[in-house]
């Protein structure tokens, strides 16, 4: 390596909910540096989720969270020529980003009339264990499993 590595940028935790994973959430959603928008777009769907379950939105969103990680993917090798699709296990910084990532994007997917609420439904069907996001980690693990013959070319 010529270089050494990059530091991992510490971010700060938001101001309603102190906890560094609504950063996250806030910072995915944020499109133009429009932090604000984002973050009030955020807070609504908290208000929206604790609403409907009745439960604390920052608990709902967690147990989503954790639901959501994926704990094993495939990953490309190239072997004498050949492309194999290798399952290796996913690291605990990568699985909350890949989370993060699928439960934003099949939010977005939704049918519903605002952003707020499509996040809302998405985080909650998530936590719940169904869902769009649900069905992607499923894949996921399903394309995995069906790939453990090639374990052994892991490196």
């Amino acid at each position: 390596m010529r270089k050494r590595r990059a530091e991992k940028k510490r971010l700060i935790p938001d101001p309603k909910y102190s906890d560094v994973l609504v950063t996250r959430l806030i910072n995915g959603i944020m499109e133009s540096g429009k932090k604000n928008t984002s973050r009030r777009l955020v807070y609504d769907a908290f208000d929206i989720i604790s609403e409907k379950t009745q439960k604390p939105a920052m608990d709902v969103f967690n147990k989503a969270l954790s639901n959501a990680q994926p704990m094993i993917e495939v990953r490309s090798r190239r072997v004498g020529g050949a492309t194999y699709q290798v399952p290796t296990e996913v690291r605990p910084s990568r699985r909350i980003a890949l989370a993060m990532r699928w439960l934003l994007n099949y939010a977005r997917d939704r049918k519903d009339k605002s952003f707020a609420n499509k996040l809302a439904s998405e985080i909650i069907a998530a936590s719940n264990g169904e869902g769009s996001t649900i069905k992607k980690k499923d894949d996921t693990h399903r394309m995995a499993e069906a790939n453990k013959a090639f374990a052994h070319f892991k490196w």
